[in-house]
Parts: C-alpha cells; sequence; structure tokens
C-alpha cells in the first residue's frame, strides 16, 4: 500500500507542535517555582528587617538610659550663628569639629558615610537637629553599632549622620548644635544617650 505523503507531513507537523507544547509545559513549573521563591525571599527579608529594626530599637533605648550619666561630660559651646554663605565658599570654624556657625544652603543627608563630608553642610545637619558622629577606626563593633543607628534614625530634622574623620584613630566625636561629647573609645552607652538627648531639637526645626 503507497504512503500518503500528505499524512505523514501531517503527523510531522502534529508531532513539533506537541514537543513545543510539552517543551512549554515543562519550563511553566519552573518559572512559577523560581517566582514562588523570590517571593518567599522578600517577605523573609523585610522579616528579617522588621525584627533587626526592633533589636536595634530595644538595644538602643536600653544603652540610652543607661548612659545618661555620661551626659555631664557633654561640652556646651556658645552660639557662632546660622548664617548661610555661598554654596562652595570655604568657611573657617573657630571649633573642631564646629557646632554651629556660618554654613552651606546645602546639607548633609542623615546616613552613614566611608568618607569625610564637607563641616560646611554638616554645621547645616545639625542646624536641622541631625546628630553628627566622627569616627576613624572605632573597631568593628563600634562600626556596626554606628550603622544600625545611622540605618535606623533617617529622618531630616532628627536624623544621624556618621562621617570618617582621618586622625581621631579609636576616639568618637559627637555633635550637635552647640554640643560635644568626645569620647577617647567606642561607649555605646554615652553614645545613645548624646543621640537620645540631642535628636531631633535643633534651631530651625525643632521636633522633639
Amino acid at each position: 500500500m503507497a504512503k500518503n505523503p500528505s499524512n505523514r507531513k501531517a503527523l510531522t507537523s502534529s508531532t513539533r507542535r506537541g514537543a513545543r507544547y510539552t517543551s512549554k509545559s515543562k519550563a511553566f513549573p519552573w518559572t512559577a517555582v523560581l517566582l514562588t521563591a523570590l517571593a518567599a525571599l522578600g517577605v523573609g527579608w523585610a522579616g528579617w528587617s522588621w525584627w533587626q529594626g526592633r533589636q536595634v530599637g530595644g538595644d538602643f533605648a536600653r544603652l540610652a538610659e543607661q548612659g545618661k550619666p555620661q551626659l555631664g561630660r557633654v561640652i556646651e559651646r556658645p552660639d557662632a550663628g546660622r548664617l548661610h554663605a555661598a554654596l562652595g565658599q570655604p568657611l573657617g570654624f573657630r571649633d573642631d569639629p564646629p557646632t554651629s556657625g556660618t554654613h552651606w544652603p546645602s546639607w548633609t543627608s542623615a546616613g552613614f558615610y566611608t568618607a569625610a563630608e564637607p563641616k560646611e553642610k554638616l554645621v547645616h545637619s545639625m542646624e536641622h537637629g541631625n546628630v553628627v558622629i566622627y569616627y576613624d577606626q572605632p573597631g568593628d563593633e563600634a562600626l556596626r553599632t554606628l550603622r544600625a543607628w545611622a540605618g535606623r534614625f533617617r529622618g531630616q530634622w532628627d536624623g544621624l549622620v556618621v562621617v570618617r574623620k582621618a586622625g581621631i584613630g579609636r576616639g568618637i566625636e559627637l555633635t550637635a548644635w552647640n554640643r560635644l561629647l568626645r569620647l577617647e573609645g567606642w561607649d555605646a552607652a554615652a553614645a545613645a544617650a548624646f543621640v537620645d538627648a540631642y535628636r531631633g531639637r535643633g534651631p530651625e526645626n525643632p521636633v522633639r
């Protein structure tokens, strides 16, 4: 009996369609699995971030209460004014680090910085109510804690700015408007008490 070419062609076409369908069918579950895994990771990360935030918050409050006696070491400086100068104009400050004085109209946003920031911007940050912390080589524990605090306190009017300052070694310098606390080594309780006492209380827009 003669073979029908049209039947063979139809079978071949049908087989190819079936192969394509089978290929797509096999790919679909893997896509679904991948999307499900990504969603699970997202939920897990959000949960971990929430838990970490709760831990940082709880530890900070406890440390701030514990460090209150250290606030007696805070140096209060005379107010050097709040004038604005042209952006980029070099300005001299009578104190190092400065805690007030003429400054630029721009400021350093709250956060953790691995390099120095212009003092002319940092003074403006303090005018807003931010606490500025200077570090150099304080040790791993201090850096981890400062990063966590900087991630927690992000407000424009009550944030925390952590910046590098070469030459102070293991010391820490904490500044707020007209306030300074120098630590020879990392003291989490003293640092937390300072941040809690002066964050959000700048002269431009006090929010605490």
